[in-house]
């Protein structure tokens, strides 16, 4: 309930009302629900760039619907954009985000929210801002890039990426490079891949917080603008019913979320942002109820960069509907739905599998979701891969370590150095405190598949991967090495056993080897946390809890 409703001849609010007299609402309007778009715009990047014209319709249907609109924006940082030091700023901006929204809205007495989102930590920032504001909430995402048609086969930004390795082994020339770079993001929207922009904007589908189809509608379709209004509308009844984020997001649809996620070969980024959400939500969830949960899921669905399909081509499949309908039988389906009803009400007016893009539970890519949370000495609280990205010859690979203490390092090594086939490339000091920040590490790994080493070479690190990652790259390793974590003490030439049908990752040295190193501290790397990645490393927690901060 807005704080400063009430009687307008109550002369307490005369000042909150000529403040909002002054930005053009009237006496009535100020009587309305009030309604607030938070608006991720931006010029920077394309996966923004269509919320601002999108924000206009909502504002339409809220009016239409006797709700006042206002809005404000948040930031809205590109990962994609963010590589290399920019990406220190990137995970740390999740929880700005959040906390921006909550201090906005509970100043101003907002009675519900449309959230305008798209790329990776934006989606996550706002729900965990929904989830401790518990006012009736909606999302609506910008939709897909429209995927480019280049040299007789269909690429999307991911293809970009691994060709950055076909480059530096001189296999495509500069002029052809060049061309790629220039037209392969055609359109505005979310890269049309299973990164994590996607997978978080599905897993809104999934838990019933946005309109279905909403992620992976191509950007420009009318039907977006149509759906913007319905959204518009709807908050208006939410907040008029007095319904919370609460009636529809709970550890039930959650668990639904989870679950889709592992069905469709989601990004690990999700396992991070998951686990953050669970705790706010005093969810019982850890890494081994994770892994239970995804893993009663066969794998029925996988897009690019780990199969041919687009995120077009899972829109014109029947997308999350209908992915949904297929592993019906593991999902709690009384979960409702914000835009009305629940799942068991409309589950069958999805349409169905069609075998190609989205397989049958009968006949599935894998019968235990796409990740694989990893154990072992070298990972006591858990690591995470993406298996369904994994060449089968390297679902259980062992090798000698090549060391790195940064990113940048590896980036280097890869560019200027051969690398030996069968090596582990351990990247550490790149956890959430240590980088601090918890960099993605998506261009070293996408060189690895352009250089066509991500079938004899893995990678190892307490920093994270992209959503559009392929190969053996295990990440989220806990505790991670600035912390004296067992990654601290790993060795060049150490071998290391990754065994992703075991859930094993392990450093194969003896109990009282590990035990001796481990009496020495490590000598930190100088990795720099000035301003803002100073209060982060100081209050950060570790991946496996969500790596929160705020």
């Amino acid at each position: 309930m807005n704080p400063h409703r009430g009687n307008p001849e109550d002369i307490t609010e005369a000042y909150y009302r000529g403040l909002m007299h002054s930005v053009g609402y009237r006496r009535k309007d100020l009587d309305k629900p009030q309604v607030v778009i938070v608006n991720s715009w931006t010029d920077v990047n394309p996966g923004h760039k269509p919320l601002r014209e999108l924000s206009s319709y909502v504002r339409e249907g809220i009016w239409a619907a006797g709700g006042s609109p206002a809005e404000f924006n948040v930031p809205a940082p590109c990962d994609g954009m963010a590589q290399g030091p920019g990406q220190h700023f990137i995970l740390p901006q999740r929880d700005l985000i959040s906390a921006s929204i909550e201090a906005m809205v509970q100043a101003h007495g907002f009675e519900g929210m449309v959230m305008l989102a798209s790329c990776d930590k934006i989606i996550p920032g706002m729900l965990m801002a929904a989830v401790r504001l518990n006012l009736p909430t909606l999302f609506l995402t910008a939709g897909a890039m429209m995927p480019c048609q280049m040299e007789s086969r269909t690429v999307v930004t991911s293809d970009l990426k691994e060709a950055i390795g076909q480059r530096r082994n001189a296999e495509i020339d500069a002029a052809t490079f060049l061309n790629w770079q220039e037209r392969i993001c055609g359109t505005s929207g979310t890269c049309s891949m299973m990164g994590t922009a996607n997978t978080m904007g599905c897993f809104l589908e999934a838990v019933g917080l946005a309109p279905f189809g909403t992620a992976t509608m191509l950007t420009f379709d009318a039907a977006k603008v149509r759906q913007a209004r319905d959204v518009g509308e709807q908050i208006v009844s939410l907040v008029k019913a007095k319904r919370p984020l609460s009636q529809f997001f709970n550890e039930n649809s959650l668990e639904n979320g989870i679950k889709y996620i592992a069905a469709s070969g989601g990004s690990t980024n999700a396992v991070l942002h998951l686990m953050a959400l669970a705790a706010l939500m005093n969810a019982d969830l850890d890494l081994a109820t994770f892994q239970k949960l995804q893993a009663a899921v066969p794998l029925v669905a996988k897009f690019k960069p780990a199969s041919e399909f687009n995120l077009n081509d899972y829109h014109m499949a029947g997308g999350v509907p209908a992915l949904l309908r297929t592993i019906k039988d593991a999902l709690y389906l009384g979960a409702p739905l914000s835009m009305g009803g629940n799942l068991r009400e409309v589950i069958d007016t999805f349409p169905e599998f069609d075998g190609r893009v989205i397989h049958s539970t009968s006949k599935p890519l894998d019968t235990a979701g796409c990740f694989a949370i990893l154990r072992g000495n070298l990972a006591p609280q858990g690591a995470v891969v993406k298996k369904s990205g994994v060449d089968p010859k390297m679902q259980h690979h062992t090798g000698p370590a090549v060391v790195f203490d940064a990113e940048d390092d590896v980036r280097r090594f890869l560019l200027e150095k051969p690398v030996e086939p069968g090596s582990v490339l351990v990247v550490r000091y790149e956890g959430p405190k240590g980088g601090p920040g918890m960099r993605e590490l998506s261009i070293p790994a996408a060189m690895l598949v352009g250089m066509g080493l991500h079938t004899s070479v893995a990678m190892v690190t307490d920093g994270r991967f992209s959503g559009a990652t392929r190969g053996p790259c295990v990440g989220h390793v806990c505790p991670e090495a600035w912390d004296g974590g067992p990654l601290a003490h790993v060795r060049d030439g150490d071998r290391i056993e990754i065994n992703v049908p075991e859930n094993r990752l392990q450093l194969l040295i003896s109990d009282q080897e590990l035990q001796q190193r481990q009496k020495t501290a490590p000598v930190r790397p100088d990795h720099p946390a000035p301003g803002l990645l100073k209060a982060y490393r100081q209050n950060v927690c570790g991946a496996d809890q969500g790596a929160i901060w705020i």
